[in-house]
């Protein structure tokens, strides 16, 4: 069984609240699994463990999945594929470009196969048509059982004490896993990064296969900035005023978003007096390399 060293383990930092917000009694926190590994980081290995495991339980032979050209998940899946000795192929979505994490992921040993975008939609089709013998695919993002499973995990990082537990959605797995492993006392709050991403929230209800734990998730589909890894100056702002302010790294895809919606929920009271809101830092950070240099104070 292959299993990954964290370079660090996970850990709560806390956030202290302005004057303004004190009055609320609500305590917030940001789960920091962007520590655990440089390029396997944040939530991908939790969503990558079992499929990798289960690919070296029946001997195949190389691992395929899908991604866009600034895809943590490719980086982590190369890296990952890299340390259990297992070659593996990206199909990325788009023309061929060049750029820090493609770059990155084909010097872990990733193999890189370009299809158009129309082409890209039928995985189904391009698995068919790709696939070799002994081949284990993993879908996008890690989407699938065997993610979600692996994303229950996280939760064991989290204290019992929190009341609301706030995640960025890309394919909804990481939401799913915490759904599964969510107290019943415990509440989901799901920041989509993609402009009109509602449906997602049917694949999360087919991994969960739980009425009652969907009850536990709220929705909140107003924080996308225009769509994904979209990122106006008002959130550059924000991300710089949060590391000034508590040395906290974030991405302009997915958690620049999800902390800002956190804030703002404090702001407009969503969270009952008491509350205790956690967070969750999903890495990715090295989407920030497409960003122009200097942009960022970090």
């Amino acid at each position: 069984m292959f299993t990954l060293e964290f370079e660090q383990m996970p850990y709560l930092q806390a956030i202290p609240l302005p004057e303004t917000l004190v009055n609320q009694k609500i305590t917030f926190s940001v789960l920091r699994l962007d520590v655990i590994h440089s390029e396997i980081s944040g939530n991908k290995w939790f969503k990558l463990k079992n499929y990798l495991n289960n690919a070296l339980l029946h001997n195949c032979q190389r691992i395929v999945t899908f991604g866009g050209p600034f895809s943590n998940h490719i980086l982590a899946t190369a890296t990952a594929c890299q340390l259990a000795k297992i070659p593996c192929q990206g199909i990325i979505r788009g023309e061929k470009v060049n750029n820090y994490t493609l770059a990155a992921a084909a010097a872990k040993g990733m193999t890189l196969h370009f299809v158009t975008r129309e082409v890209y939609k039928n995985k189904i089709l391009l698995q068919q048509q790709l696939q070799q013998p002994n081949d284990y695919f993993i879908n996008e993002g890690g989407y699938g059982h065997l993610g979600a499973q692996g994303a229950k995990d996280i939760h064991s990082f989290i204290p019992p004490t929190a009341t609301h537990i706030l995640a960025a959605v890309g394919t909804g797995t990481m939401v799913a896993g915490l759904l599964m492993a969510a107290e019943p006392n415990q509440t989901i709050i799901a920041i989509p990064v993609l402009k009109g991403a509602d449906a997602i929230q049917q694949d999360i209800a087919a991994l969960v296969n739980d009425t009652d734990k969907m009850k536990q998730m709220v929705w909140k589909n107003e924080y996308h900035f225009g769509g994904y890894a979209k990122h106006p100056a008002a959130l550059i702002q924000n991300m710089n005023e949060w590391w000034n302010l508590y040395q906290l790294p974030t991405d302009i895809v997915y958690t620049a978003k999800l902390i800002y919606a956190t804030r703002h929920l404090i702001e407009q009271q969503f969270f009952p007096p008491n509350s205790h809101v956690v967070a969750i830092h999903s890495g990715g950070l090295q989407g920030n390399t497409s960003l122009s240099k200097n942009i960022l104070q970090f």
